[in-house]
């Protein structure tokens, strides 16, 4: 007698899809009436350059969601290789992210920086689009940061950060 195995839900086979997919990990920071709050999104994606747009998701049960929603301002840190403990110290609920930081300061405009990263962006939310149990944030960029460290890019696939080496090859 053959064992039914039930296929595979949209769900596991999305998880999947995107499992294998990889993405830019970047932490997106605000400042709330109790101080800084930070996450870690791997959703990011640029919308526009001339206007430079970019946007993202952020889960609506996030302890920070409410506070990086109701924001007017944000910075987006573009994490590189050596960034993977702070992309999981930003993804890691419950953490108090801030006092275990290396390095971070508030910027003269409130929001705070994360020290040690790739470029940072400042921005202004434009507009805030419920999409099931997540918001899409698209924002426009006020201010370009330059990073303080130009290593190979911190990405998140199959589950964990790695890095894009020299060993990159690219198709023409």
């Amino acid at each position: 007698m053959q064992t039914h195995i039930p296929a595979a839900t949209i769900a596991d086979q999305f998880r999947l899809a995107f499992g294998n997919h990889p993405a830019g990990v970047a932490v997106v920071t605000a400042t709330g009436h109790c101080g800084p709050v930070g996450i870690t999104a791997s959703s990011l994606i640029s919308v526009s350059a001339e206007p430079a747009y970019l946007a993202f998701n952020i889960a609506q049960r996030s302890g920070s969601a409410e506070v990086i929603l109701d924001a007017e301002h944000i910075v987006v840190h573009f994490l590189t290789e050596p960034n993977a403990d702070v992309a999981t110290l930003f993804a890691t609920p419950g953490e108090e992210r801030f006092s275990k930081l290396a390095g971070w300061e508030q910027l003269p405009t409130g929001e705070p920086l994360v020290h040690g990263v790739g470029v940072a962006m400042r921005c202004t939310i434009e507009s805030r689009v419920a999409a099931g149990p997540a918001t899409v944030v698209v924002a426009s960029v006020l201010e370009v940061i330059p990073g303080q460290s130009t290593a190979a890019p911190l990405v998140y696939h199959r589950r964990g950060y790695h890095s894009i080496g020299e060993h990159t090859r690219l198709i023409a």
